[in-house]
């Protein structure tokens, strides 16, 4: 699986560099992510730009990370693909996340 991790200033950035969130490697990808967000520290941004498919078992590893965050901390879902993003809004996930809208300076962040 193919996810990094990297303490910036003030977020922890989450980078999926995987094609496909799905049944194969949800379990994984929220076991690699958890232990680095379950105590306090900075909101967590993780970066979907790669992910160009998500099922139940994709999504339902975003909304663990999310609920096992500590009180205060947010998460922010960014680069979501057309693919992606229909997921969310079709399940209103994307009421309960914040979406970060790109623009072109947050390209490649």
């Amino acid at each position: 699986m193919n996810v990094t991790i990297e303490d910036q200033t003030d977020h922890i950035l989450v980078r999926m560099g995987e094609r496909r969130l799905d049944a194969a490697i949800a379990g994984e990808f929220k076991d690699t992510v958890r232990p680095h967000i379950v105590a306090d520290g900075p909101d967590l941004v993780l970066d979907l730009s790669a992910v160009e498919f998500l099922d139940s078992s994709g999504l339902g590893a975003v909304i663990a990370l999310k609920k096992a965050l500590p009180e205060g901390r947010r998460m922010t879902l960014c680069g979501l693909t057309p693919n992606v993003e229909r997921v969310f809004r079709l399940t209103r996930m994307d009421q309960i996340f914040d979406v970060a809208i790109p623009n072109a300076g947050d390209v490649g962040r």
